[in-house]
């Protein structure tokens, strides 16, 4: 009964320590991606003099927009496949231009394990 005990409770430990490294995980993800969409939004704002708009998204680093002034400018695809994206739980990527929170700047972030959009789990650019 002591040895079953014990093994339950190495068990339970294990399952803690695996959760928690796999939380760790995400969100190490979740920032790994907001900082690399930096380098093609900005490649996006060098060519064409602005970021994409909230209504074009991270779409528009891959294919151009339909509304450039002078789609000639649109050097991409700046990035190699698709990253309107989902983040590590599952939910999309959220992308704004302008910024609410980065004056003369895109925001884009991560609403956490939370799901919640505006609490302190959000993995965001502006922080």
């Amino acid at each position: 009964m002591t040895v079953l005990f014990i093994l339950l409770v190495i068990a339970s430990a294990s399952v803690v320590a695996v959760f928690s490294w796999q939380e760790s995980a995400k969100r190490k993800a979740a920032e790994l991606f907001v900082k690399a969409m930096d380098t093609p939004l900005e490649g996006f704002n060098l060519d064409i003099g602005r970021y994409p708009t909230t209504d074009e998204g991270l779409g528009a680093l891959l294919n151009p927009p339909t509304n450039l002034p002078d789609p000639s400018k649109w050097g991409g695809p700046y990035v190699k496949e698709n990253v309107s994206g989902i983040d590590p739980w599952g939910m999309p990527y959220q992308y704004e231009y302008p910024g609410t929170h980065s004056r003369g700047r895109y925001d884009l972030w991560s609403v956490g394990p939370d799901g919640i959009n505006g609490t302190e789990d959000d993995i965001c650019s502006w922080r």
